[in-house]
């Protein structure tokens, strides 16, 4: 009697994401389209959307869009079920430009770059330390905008106030404006301009020192965290709280996801980029990868150079050869990553 055997052809999926649905596409291993529909972004949808994919084979990999936003619990779902979650870029946009927009066509683009292997990085799985300093690094980030904002709305209403609270803020100092604005005592019986003056000192004064108050607890949550997630990191120099816990934010909670140094030079932005012609052999500014990255080691490199003496001759030896002083900065920013690298959490 013949034997039957039963073929198994493994999925791979795509998702365009939204915040309220995601519309998925499943194809073959050779790229055939195999459906096309929409979910809801709830987590019950995520199970439809998984079980629907499954309908058709066992699901290797997702290539999902904006997994560190409105991906970002769909990627968690399909992870915990097993399912390598692949992150995918927004489709090009020369592509987009001539074949038009369509959430099925960005959800099956999303599937083949996944297929393919064009889109080839392991999305973040936004579950541990990693991920509470990213939501701190955002509260923090608003945190420091804001009070810049109400420290300049203080200098500025003591430039134009009535002239006895024009004296009396004139020579402030910076660092104890907002609790001399905070000290302020309004009376309603005097000069309505004062009064008003007076009352929206106080008012930005109160704000800013209540500012601070939340910015120096979060401070304390983002140590714990970076000491308990890459102590070591804190080791290398110019490199504090903040700094440690941008780079472990780009990393994620799986850095085993970084297959190597230059990958991880890549992601941040500093892995040079040729832009060589005929006899010129030279390399340009990269402008990719993740920019608050890019800016932490910059802000590294800066304090090596006015304060460690190895950089400092370095530097100097640089000048003299003719580099200039961006040029030397790109290839220190690169130094500090491979060094970087080495003391990144591994799963």
């Amino acid at each position: 009697m013949a034997m039957t055997i039963v073929e198994t052809r493994a999925i791979t999926g795509g998702v365009d994401t939204h915040l309220d649905v995601h519309v998925a596409a499943a194809l073959d291993p050779v790229g055939g389209v195999l459906g096309v529909e929409s979910f809801l972004a709830t987590r019950a949808g995520y199970a439809e959307l998984f079980e629907w994919m499954r309908d058709f084979g066992p699901v290797t990999r997702v290539g999902v869009e904006g997994t560190g936003a409105y991906g970002a619990g769909l990627a968690r779902f399909l992870r915990s079920a097993g399912v390598e979650v692949i992150e995918v870029d927004r489709p090009n946009r020369q592509a987009r430009r001539a074949h038009g927009k369509s959430d099925p066509a960005d959800a099956v683009e999303a599937a083949r770059a996944a297929l393919s292997g064009r889109a080839r990085g392991l999305a973040k799985s936004a579950d541990g330390n990693a991920e509470a300093m990213r939501a701190l690094l955002v509260a923090k980030r608003s945190t420091r905008e804001t009070r810049i904002k109400a420290l300049n709305q203080i200098r500025h209403l003591s430039f134009t106030a009535p002239d006895e609270l024009r004296e009396r803020f004139r020579s402030v100092r910076s660092d104890v404006l907002a609790p001399h604005a905070a000290a302020l005592r309004p009376r309603r019986d005097g000069d309505p301009v004062l009064c008003a003056t007076k009352v929206s000192l106080q008012t930005l004064g109160r704000r800013v020192l209540a500012l601070e108050v939340d910015d120096t607890r979060m401070d304390a949550l983002l140590a714990e965290l970076v000491i308990a997630t890459a102590p070591s990191l804190l080791e290398i120099y110019g490199v504090g709280i903040d700094t440690a816990a941008i780079l472990l934010v780009t990393a994620g909670d799986n850095a085993e996801r970084i297959r190597s140094e230059s990958a991880w030079a890549h992601l941040c932005g500093v892995a040079p980029v040729p832009a060589s012609s005929g006899k010129v052999t030279r390399y340009r500014l990269n402008r990719s990868g993740n920019r608050q990255a890019n800016h932490a080691l910059w802000r590294i490199v800066l304090t090596r150079m006015s304060g460690d003496a190895r950089t400092r001759v370095y530097v100097a030896r640089r000048l003299h050869e003719g580099r200039s002083k961006p040029e030397i900065t790109r290839i220190l920013k690169r130094y500090v990553a491979r060094e970087v690298y080495r003391h990144l959490p591994r799963g």
